[in-house]
């Protein structure tokens, strides 16, 4: 999986369908990691918005050194970061929980949902950079290289705040669910 640059390749070689591919591959991730930022979708949209369209626009400051996702998140950071250094208000939105699965009786819906609001609840109160560093190893299924580019830090730091987030989380989880033999 090469994260759009083959897309964006095409794109630079002329084929206009490419873009829409990568629109259509990495920008709802983009707004999702960059809402984690801002905590408004609206603007999170704005933001990722500009991002793809400097990336059309501005073609030869992608050097592909980096994967194309990760060149895309650095720079939603980055303009996430702007944008609340001028709102002088830095916070970070809880996740939202995904769509319990078509299949199955309502018990087991009902059970998954406590789960993930539980799990929610737990990203929520780990620090900022523990929070950014599950999501995006987690949840945006980026390598420990990557994040540590996005995140301005090196791998063993993202191991270690791995590490701590996972052991809080432990604690957290165990401490909510304590008595219910099912989780």
């Amino acid at each position: 999986m090469d994260n759009g640059a083959s897309s964006y390749r095409r794109f630079l070689d002329g084929d206009e369908n490419a873009a829409g591919e990568i629109m259509q591959e990495l920008f709802f991730s983009l707004v999702f990691f960059v809402d984690r930022y801002v905590r408004d979708v609206h603007t999170a949209e704005d933001i990722a918005m500009d991002v793809m369209s400097d990336l059309f626009v501005h073609r030869h400051r992608y050097n592909f050194k980096t994967s194309l996702k990760t060149y895309l998140f650095m720079r939603g950071k980055s303009r996430a970061i702007d944008f609340l250094r001028h709102r002088k208000a830095i916070e970070m939105t809880e996740l939202t929980e995904a769509e319990a699965a078509e299949d199955g009786d309502i018990e087991s819906k009902v059970i998954e949902d406590e789960r993930k609001r539980a799990l929610s609840a737990a990203l929520g109160r780990l620090p900022e950079d523990m929070r950014a560093a599950v999501h995006l190893v987690f949840f945006e299924e980026m390598t420990y290289d990557e994040a540590a580019r996005v995140m301005g830090k090196n791998r063993k730091q993202i191991d270690n705040l791995l590490y701590r987030a996972k052991k809080e989380l432990r604690i957290m989880l165990g401490k909510e669910v304590s008595g219910d033999e099912e989780y």
